[in-house]
C-alpha cells in the first residue's frame, strides 16, 4: 500500500501567501475611508500593521510545515505495510502463504473442519488419520492442488478457473497484477500401493491410504502492495488416512494361484488379488458367498479391515460333522483370520471292504463371528457348505475302479459341473457349470464347483489336506457316448478318454 505525498510542502507556503494577500485586501474593503489616504500614509500603515501581520503568521508557517515534513519528505513516498498475498482453495477460510500450508491438508464433515500441516502431521500407517464423514471421497479432503488434476502449476493455480488466490489489501487486480512460479503435485496409493484417483471413495478395505504432496521452489507475488509476495520451498508431506468407518469383512481368500487373467471371474465376485468379494452380510442369503464346496482341512483367510483382528475372540463353530476353527494373524498390511474346515476323511491310504466313511448332512450354514472383550460381535461372516468332496490319497486308478471306490463309502463321482466351469471351446460334448468361462479353463466364481471356487489343489498343503495329494487329472462321472471327461487339477481343463482305455487318473469323491 502507497500514498504519494510529493510537493506538500509547496502547497503550505502558496497558501499562506494567498492568506495574506486576502487579509491585506479585505482591510481596504471594509475601511474605505483608506481610500483617501495619501500614499506616503498608505506606505506608512502597510509598512507597521501589515509586517505585523506577516509575523505573525510566520509561526503558523513554520508549525505547518514541521508537521508534514516529520511525516513525510518532498521526495519520498511513504509505504504502510498491509498483508501478503496468498494461495487458498476455500475462497480465502484458509489463507496459505508458507510451505507448511502449501503442504496442508482439511478434512470435515461440513460442520467441522481440522487442518493438518507438516508441522502437526504425527500420521503413519499404524496410526492414519480418520476422515470425519462416511462415504467419503478424495476429493472431499481439502487441499490446493484441484480435484481434477494431480499435478499444476502455482501460475495455473491462479488463475480462470481455479482463481485459487487472494489479498485482503486488494493488490493484484488487473492485467498482470498477480503471477506465481513453482508446482505442487499429488500421489494417493492404497495399503497396496496401488495408485488411487482422487474421485475414489475411500475404503477401509484398501486403508491405510498415502497421501505425498511435494512442492518445488516458488512464489506468489502481486505488482504492487507491500508486502507484495510469499515464497515456498521445495518441500513434500506424507500422510496416512482411512475413512470414518466400522470394521468390516473384506475378501474371502482362497489360494490365488491361477486366479489372474483369463482365470479371473467378473468384477463383482473376484479380486485377483484378494480372493472373493463378499456377497452378503445378511443370514437369510449366506448361500451367495464363498464356500459352498469343501473338503477336509481345507482352508481360506479371512481379510479384515479397520481392526487388530487379534482384539477378537473367535469361537469354533461346529454343525453336524462339520467343524470350522479360525486362527487369527494381525498382519500389519493385511490382517486376516484363517478358517479351517474339518469334516468326514479317508484316514487309511486304500479303501478296504470295511472301510466306512460318515456321510454327512448337507446342506450346513456357517457363521463365523469375531467378539470382543465385552462379548459383542465385532464381525460377522456366513457362508452355505452344500458339497463334500474326499480324496484317495495314493497313486491314480482307472475310470471303473474310480467308480467302485467312491461308491464303498456311500459317495460317488463329481459330474464336470461339480468340478469346473470350463467351456467346451473344441466340440468335446461336455457341459460345465454355470456362469461358465471363456475358454476351457475354470473362471473363479461362487458356486460353480470345487476347482472353479478353491484353485489349484496343491494350494492347500499347510494343513496337509485331503485335496493336496491330488496332481494328476481327475475322474468325472460325465460321459458322451464311449467317451468320460476328466478335469486339470491346476485350472480345470476339461479333457476325455475312451471307457476302454486304461487310464491312471485321481479319484474324488463327493456327497451327496
Amino acid at each position: 500500500m502507497q500514498y504519494n505525498n510529493e510537493h506538500c510542502q509547496y502547497f503550505n507556503l502558496n497558501f499562506l501567501k494567498y492568506v495574506l494577500a486576502k487579509l491585506f485586501l479585505l482591510r481596504f474593503i471594509l475601511v474605505p475611508n483608506y481610500l483617501s489616504l495619501s500614499w506616503l500614509r498608505l506606505s506608512f500603515i502597510s509598512t507597521k500593521y501589515l509586517s505585523k501581520v506577516t509575523l505573525a503568521l510566520i509561526p503558523l508557517l513554520f508549525l505547518s510545515y514541521s508537521i508534514n515534513t516529520q511525516a513525510l519528505l518532498a521526495s519520498t513516498v511513504k509505504f504502510i505495510n498491509g498483508s501478503s498475498p496468498y494461495l487458498t482453495y476455500d475462497n480465502g477460510v484458509t489463507k496459505i502463504t508458507t510451505t507448511d500450508g502449501l503442504l496442508g491438508i482439511t478434512i470435515s464433515d461440513g460442520t467441522s473442519k481440522t487442518t493438518y500441516t507438516p508441522a502437526n502431521n504425527i500420521s503413519t500407517a499404524d496410526n492414519p488419520i480418520v476422515l470425519l464423514k462416511e462415504n467419503q471421497s478424495f476429493a472431499d479432503i481439502g487441499m490446493l492442488v484441484p480435484p481434477t488434476t494431480d499435478s499444476i502449476t502455482l501460475n495455473a493455480l491462479i488463475g480462470a478457473p481455479y482463481n485459487y488466490w487472494g489479498d485482503d489489501d486488494g493488490d493484484g487486480q488487473g492485467t498482470n497484477g498477480v503471477t506465481a512460479t513453482g508446482n505442487l503435485s499429488v500421489s494417493i496409493t492404497d495399503k497396496e500401493n496401488n495408485a488411487v484417483s482422487r474421485n475414489t471413495v475411500l475404503s477401509i478395505c484398501d486403508a491405510p491410504y498415502k497421501v505425498v504432496l511435494t512442492s518445488t521452489n516458488g512464489s506468489l507475488t502481486t505488482q504492487y502492495g507491500v508486502p507484495n509476495s510469499s515464497n515456498f520451498s521445495s518441500s513434500n508431506a506424507t500422510y496416512y488416512i482411512s475413512p470414518k468407518s466400522n470394521p468390516k469383512i473384506c475378501y474371502a481368500r482362497p489360494n490365488l494361484d491361477s486366479g489372474e487373467g483369463e482365470y479371473a471371474g467378473p468384477d463383482i465376485i473376484w479380486n485377483p488379488k484378494k480372493g472373493f468379494l463378499v456377497q452378503s452380510t445378511e443370514s437369510s442369503s449366506y448361500s451367495r458367498n464363498f464356500p459352498t464346496t469343501g473338503a477336509n482341512k481345507m482352508y481360506f483367510y479371512l481379510e479384515i479391515g479397520g481392526i487388530n483382528v487379534s482384539t477378537l475372540t473367535w469361537p469354533t463353530v461346529t454343525r453336524g460333522d462339520f467343524t470350522v476353527t479360525m486362527e487369527p494373524s494381525n498382519d500389519d498390511l493385511n490382517p486376516t483370520v484363517r478358517v479351517i474346515l474339518t469334516g468326514p476323511v479317508v484316514n487309511s491310504k486304500e479303501a478296504s471292504e470295511e472301510a466306512t466313511l460318515v456321510k454327512p448332512i448337507l446342506p450346513q450354514t456357517f457363521e463365523i463371528v469375531g467378539y470382543d472383550n465385552s462379548n459383542s460381535a465385532v464381525l460377522k461372516y456366513g457362508f452355505v457348505l452344500k458339497e463334500w468332496f474326499v480324496a484317495r490319497k495314493s497313486w491314480g486308478m482307472g475310470y471303473q475302479d474310480a467308480e467302485r471306490y467312491c461308491s464303498s463309502y456311500g459317495y460317488r463321482l463329481p459330474n464336470l459341473k461339480e468340478l469346473t466351469n470350463s467351456l467346451d471351446t473344441s466340440s468335446l460334448g461336455f457341459v460345465g457349470a454355470t456362469p461358465s468361462s471363456n475358454g476351457n479353463w475354470y473362471q473363479r466364481n461362487i458356486g460353480t464347483g470345487l476347482l472353479s471356487e478353491w484353485g489349484a489343489t496343491y494350494g492347500y498343503y499347510e494343513t496337509d489336506s485331503d485335496i493336496t495329494y491330488i496332481s494328476k487329472n481327475i475322474w468325472s462321472s460325465s460321459t458322451n457316448e464311449n467317451k468320460v471327461f476328466y478335469v486339470s487339477p491346476d485350472i480345470g481343463m476339461v479333457g476325455n478318454s475312451y471307457l476302454d482305455w486304461v487310464e491312471y487318473f485321481d479319484a474324488i469323491c463327493v456327497y451327496p
